[in-house]
């Protein structure tokens, strides 16, 4: 039976349309996962760079060399790539790069892969960002994060820790974590760089460690229950700096994203079941996020609301939506319902058994793949409190080992799959 509170009618598609901005500028804006060319305001004939990486916008080893090529301003063309993770390879890239592995990078017509190896001949090129790689502070701080790395990962992803060892490992963990806070005070400024610690910009020490240490905020929250910007608010106040900058905040993912994306990727990550833990999971799950534990950069100033540029993306992608809905076309009206309550922020009904649609798509929402972090929030907010006028029942979980229910080939033009 309807709410009587709620009267609100959904809007229909033209309204909506009407309510939407302009996608965002994707060439000569900030930052943007939908980019397939980048020109800081030069002419496309001085294009020397192709980066290669993947359509999710998730692989860390490409987000790091993303943010080198942004931060530098260096003008580079785009080619996305499906992660085995997520859907078959494309024939194209394995035929240019057998392995498969992302990211590559061709530079004047040569290819390289890995990451810091592209690092190293993009800062031969172009000149580095703050102290280059081959520099004996940089690679200290390299080999600091390959320790965070590994202490992280042997917390996260041993299965079957004892109460002793779950203590231990986050010892272990934080001992690592607290060397990076001392390198952070120790150069008296925001950042690592230790050429400019104070810089408007980060530098290449910064980006080394940037995609692992996002990861490590989201998957220790949702798995562990450990709030990592409370525990070491040195890492916190770098993070806030970064979170400051679009350019970082146009590569950022959220909780949701990396919690169930990176399970299949590290062979597994396993919760330990504390009460903090459980609570962290079932607010990232149900949509509500971590606030200022996930992100502290705000949209107010921005000229498109969190809610408009949502809008925006779904409305791009409607007719494939609703196609790989549970529901199919029957979920014209429930994603219309959820998408008004979020623009005109007053609950709006959907209609009878369409709760587990709603969170089918809830649980779907790639960071930054489709929509910045914010917007991601606050549709994941809508979907959720739009289902809940419904009821409490929910789609399958989502997949531990693979992800290929968000295979991106629904979503591309036919010409993207045939380059």
């Amino acid at each position: 039976m309807a709410d009587p509170a709620v009267s609100q009618q959904a809007l229909s598609w033209s309204a909506l349309n009407a309510l939407a901005p302009p996608a965002a500028e994707r060439i000569e804006g900030p930052a943007n996962a939908q980019a397939t060319l980048r020109l800081f305001g030069q002419l496309e004939e001085s294009v020397r760079v192709t980066l290669f990486r993947d359509h999710h916008a998730w692989c860390p080893y490409c987000q790091k060399v993303w943010l080198w090529l942004e931060f530098r301003r260096i003008p580079y063309r785009i080619r996305k790539v499906t992660m085995r993770c997520y859907g078959p390879k494309e024939h194209w890239f394995t035929e240019l790069v057998p392995s498969g592995m992302l990211p590559a990078l061709e530079l004047d017509g040569r290819l390289i892969t890995e990451s810091d190896r592209i690092l190293e001949s993009l800062e031969r090129s172009f000149g580095p960002v703050g102290a280059p790689m081959a520099d004996h502070r940089v690679r200290r701080l390299r080999d600091l994060e390959r320790l965070l790395f590994r202490a992280w990962c042997i917390w996260l992803c041993t299965p079957g820790l004892g109460e002793g060892q779950e203590r231990q490992a986050r010892i272990q963990f934080q001992g690592v974590a607290k060397q990076m806070e001392q390198a952070l005070a120790s150069g008296g400024g925001r950042w690592l760089d230790p050429d400019a610690p104070d810089g408007p910009i980060p530098g290449t020490a910064d980006l080394v460690f940037i995609p692992y240490v996002e990861r490590m905020n989201a998957s220790l929250a949702y798995f562990k229950g450990f709030a990592l910007r409370q525990e070491h608010p040195g890492i916190d106040h770098w993070l806030t700096a970064l979170e400051q900058l679009e350019t970082y905040r146009g590569t950022q993912s959220d909780v949701h994203t990396h919690a169930h994306d990176l399970p299949p990727q590290m062979g597994g990550c396993w919760a330990d079941g504390s009460q903090d833990q459980q609570r962290m999971a079932l607010a990232v799950d149900c949509g509500a996020g971590l606030d200022e534990l996930e992100s502290r950069w705000s949209s107010s100033g921005a000229t498109v609301s969190p809610p408009g540029r949502a809008l925006e993306r779904v409305l791009r992608h409607r007719s494939t939506l609703l196609a790989r809905s549970p529901l199919g076309d029957r979920f014209d009206q429930p994603l219309r319902a959820a998408l008004s309550a979020m623009v005109l922020e007053q609950p709006v009904e959907p209609e009878s058994g369409s709760a587990a649609a709603l969170r089918y798509l809830r649980d779907r929402i790639s960071v930054p793949r489709d929509m910045p972090l914010e917007s991601a929030r606050v549709l994941r907010q809508s979907l959720e409190s739009t289902a809940a006028l419904d009821g409490d029942q929910h789609a399958d979980a989502l997949p531990f080992e693979h992800r290929f229910d968000q295979d991106p080939r629904p979503f591309l033009d036919p010409s993207q799959l045939m380059r």
